[in-house]
């Protein structure tokens, strides 16, 4: 009898898994209706290329080539490309991604309905890959949002797009990751799924159960060119906010405060005497800044802004961009083992530009013995001068401890725990009060950049 109950349960127990997956087909015949497909073309020009042997002017044989070989004149082609995108409203508002549509001479969207419809562009956002779209069709049906900010690690979410140019694909997955940062994406709280997305999936919406749309399929992590199981998606919220500053104004405005910073490790964090490595590291503040003009010095670590907990450097640069310019707001920091708070208006943030820095200037005076791994020297008038610095110590080698530290041959030590560096001798002096083995934050000029870097004080 025993052996029968375990025979049955055994038995039963492939169809109770069964019936705990996730059924998908409601929210697909709900809402896929609201995903379009996306196809843009792009003419390019090509110069014209001769066909003519490179021979000189005075060769016999230059006038019959230039005569008789025809030389072609410059050739148009059309580029195309695939995406998704889905409708945020009843009269033809949508949204996809910027790179879908960038340099698009022609959007053409295509409904579940078999209708083709031109698009133009009502603005676009490459800072978060977020563009709208307008068609001129109206009774559409649109998606819901949700949000975000409730989505749980492990939540089952779906995404419905275009793989491959294969309309209404639907894939699922569950959320890996929230709050990811990729490299070159500031302001973007990326929500990293395991949902198989695929060139042509780019713009297209990710569902959560409830049929809400919680973000836009952007990007995938990939050493193939398709899928390996790491896609991210743009949360829902910061697309919104996007679109609406777009439909309203045709751009984007965003905040700055005018610092440069640095995640902060657990190194530093004991250097700088703070319990746990929370905050941004400010490393260096623009002179004149919002953030100068609040009081704010490098070294400080910035731990709340606007009353929310700065817990990794990553997301200040989306609170702040996320504010709008002119908003006076306060602003909590570290320094010197102890909590200030100081008020900081927020600038509007203008277009990249970039700088470049060069040092020059004659030998460095006598270099110092090796000393914790490094062979120092004092800068010389001409070396302050075209680093802009009072003080400071250069670096002429770094091998051993200091090298695995990240010191660096030419890189100005100008701080130790926020203590100026004048002098090889002062730096010697500083670091000899230390206690021996303790962490210590060395504030360091590199180029035209400034970071701090953690040292052992033993060198060890």
């Amino acid at each position: 009898m025993f052996k029968r109950l375990i025979l049955a349960v055994c038995m039963l127990m492939p169809l109770y898994g069964a019936a705990q997956l996730p059924d998908f087909t409601e929210i697909v015949e709900k809402h896929g209706a609201a995903v379009v497909n996306i196809s843009t073309t792009q003419t390019a020009r090509n110069p014209a290329i001769s066909q003519l042997p490179n021979i000189p002017e005075d060769d016999p044989f230059y006038e019959f080539f230039r005569r008789f070989v025809p030389s072609p004149g410059p050739r148009e082609f059309q580029s195309q490309s695939l995406g998704s995108g889905f409708i945020i409203s009843p009269d033809g508002y949508l949204l996809t991604n910027a790179h879908v549509v960038e340099a698009a001479d022609e959007i053409t969207v295509k409904l579940t309905d078999k209708r083709e419809l031109k698009a133009k562009v009502i603005g676009a956002d490459k800072r978060t890959d977020i563009a709208l779209l307008k068609i001129d069709a109206g009774g559409l049906p649109v998606v819901r949002f949700g949000d975000p900010n409730k989505l749980k690690v492990g939540e089952w979410v779906i995404a419905i797009g275009s793989p491959f140019g294969f309309e209404n694909s639907v894939t699922a997955g569950i959320v890996s990751a929230k709050g990811r940062s990729l490299p070159q994406e500031n302001f973007v709280p990326f929500i990293q799924t395991d949902v198989a997305v695929n060139p042509g999936n780019s713009g297209g919406p990710l569902f959560n159960l409830r049929g809400e749309v919680v973000g836009i399929n952007s990007q995938i992590y990939s050493r193939t060119g398709g899928f390996m199981g790491l896609s991210f998606a743009i949360p829902i919220d910061v697309a919104q906010d996007i679109a609406n500053q777009l439909k309203t104004t045709g751009k984007v405005t965003r905040g700055r405060i005018g610092v440069v910073i640095q995640p902060l490790t657990r190194e530093l964090a004991d250097g700088f005497g703070l319990a746990k490595p929370q905050g941004a590291l400010v490393n260096s503040v623009e002179k004149g800044g919002p953030a100068d003009k609040a009081g704010v010095e490098a070294g400080d670590v910035i731990l709340k802004f606007d009353n929310k907990v700065v817990n990794a450097s990553e997301d200040l640069p989306r609170m702040v961009g996320s504010t709008k310019p002119g908003s006076r707001v306060p602003m909590q920091i570290w320094r010197n083992k102890a909590t200030r708070d100081v008020q900081v208006t927020v600038a509007e943030l203008q277009d990249d530009k970039a700088g470049r820095q060069s040092r020059r200037g004659g030998k460095p005076p006598a270099t110092a013995p090796s000393l914790y791994g490094m062979a120092l020297s004092d800068l010389n008038d001409a070396q302050r001068k075209e680093l802009k610095v009072e003080g400071g110590v250069l670096v002429e080698n770094a091998q051993g401890a200091a090298a695995r530290a990240g010191i660096r041959r030419g890189d100005v030590i100008l701080a130790v725990n926020n203590q100026d560096v004048k002098s090889v001798e002062q730096f010697k002096e500083l670091m000899g009060q230390l206690e021996k083995g303790r962490i210590v934050a060395l504030l360091v000029r590199r180029g035209g950049n400034s970071l701090y870097i953690p040292f052992r004080a033993d060198g060890g």
